[in-house]
């Protein structure tokens, strides 16, 4: 009898023990490794240099749930990570305060999508970078105006924007200026493929050259159909030593980006980028061009035409034209449009 009364306490024991554990492993499941999200949603912080531990909580705070914070306080208490912080954009999700803190302690980031568009000009492409990543604004231009730095890069300072190739990149937000430099030369020598480099000696272009001209082309028109054409025209006028006369080139010296027509007082404004003053390319592009610009120029239409001028139905392309008899026919046309709908 004795025995088993001593049986029946051993087994109680046990289920309280099984059931202590269970309780145990539920509360550390719970602190540990349910959503630290407070909303159930992705929310990212971003630690800098000026970060403390203070501050690195008070980030926390406002996404996470109060248990996942207290436990990753815990954890913190039971490391250097304090001493330790580093920079970076990290994710708070669905994972709980063991892996966040992990990720923290180690410096596994949520990387970032930058996108570079085609946009005009170097003040543009640091306005669309701006605040995407750690460094400032002011630190990208700084970048792509010196000489020393473009000139690590083959590059001068009215070149560098040919470095930039429109697309979607993947950095971590504490990247440094020169890493993102690094990274945009290596994208750039990616898209350089040895098929397109030997279409650009074909025509006898450099690669800056090429994007230069297509930056013209893109400018231009709206229909990548028609890139190739506008390309052919303007190679054209090279060959035959002309002035490219680009309308795109004067709104740029002239910084009349929206200008619907071209006045006959920017012409002779007095600029390297006044295609109408100056023969040949100007210095560099006049915006990131589009990658179809840029295979418009290295797989341009060979013909016979060396004028074109927007079409009258304002389709945004252009008609072509091998005499200077005839452009001037095309161009009346395109005038009388504009004063028809009162177009300055």
């Amino acid at each position: 009898m004795a025995k088993s009364k001593r049986k029946a306490k051993k087994g109680k024991a046990l289920k309280i023990a099984a059931g202590a554990a269970v309780l145990l492993a539920a509360v550390a499941y719970y602190f540990l490794f349910t959503a630290m999200s407070k909303t159930g949603e992705k929310h990212y912080i971003f630690i800098d240099d000026n970060d403390n531990i203070d501050s690195v909580y008070t980030k926390l705070e406002k996404v996470s749930t109060s248990h996942s914070l207290w436990a990753f306080r815990q954890m913190e208490r039971l490391t250097s990570y304090a001493d330790k912080i580093r920079t970076g954009r990290y994710q708070i999700g669905n994972e709980g305060a063991l892996q966040t803190f992990r990720h923290l302690r180690n410096g596994y980031q949520a990387p970032v999508n930058i996108t570079i568009k085609s946009v005009r000009t170097i003040n543009d492409l640091a306005k669309e970078i701006d605040n995407k990543l750690m460094f400032s604004k002011a630190d990208l231009l700084n970048a792509l105006t010196s000489k020393e730095t473009c000139k690590k890069y083959g590059f001068t300072p009215e070149t560098i924007i040919s470095m930039f190739i429109p697309n979607t990149y993947e950095f971590y937000w504490n990247t440094s200026i020169d890493k993102f430099m690094d990274k945009m030369a290596e994208e750039y020598k990616k898209f350089w493929t040895f098929e397109r480099v030997q279409k650009a000696k074909s025509a006898g272009f450099q690669q800056s050259e090429v994007v230069t001209l297509a930056s013209i082309v893109d400018e231009e028109t709206d229909s990548e159909g028609e890139m190739p054409m506008i390309a052919g025209m303007y190679i054209n006028r090279l060959h035959q030593d002309m002035l490219l006369q680009a309308d795109p080139t004067v709104k740029f010296a002239t910084k009349n980006f929206e200008a619907h027509r071209i006045y006959h007082k920017w012409l002779s404004y007095d600029s390297p980028y006044n295609t109408y003053k100056y023969k040949g390319l100007p210095p560099g592009p006049i915006r990131i061009p589009c990658i179809a610009a840029i295979d418009a120029v290295l797989d341009y239409v060979h013909h016979d035409y060396v004028y074109m001028c927007a079409k009258e139905d304002f389709s945004g392309t252009h008609n072509f034209a091998k005499t200077y008899e005839e452009h001037l026919k095309n161009a009346e046309k395109y005038a009388k449009a504009l004063n028809e709908r009162g177009i300055q």
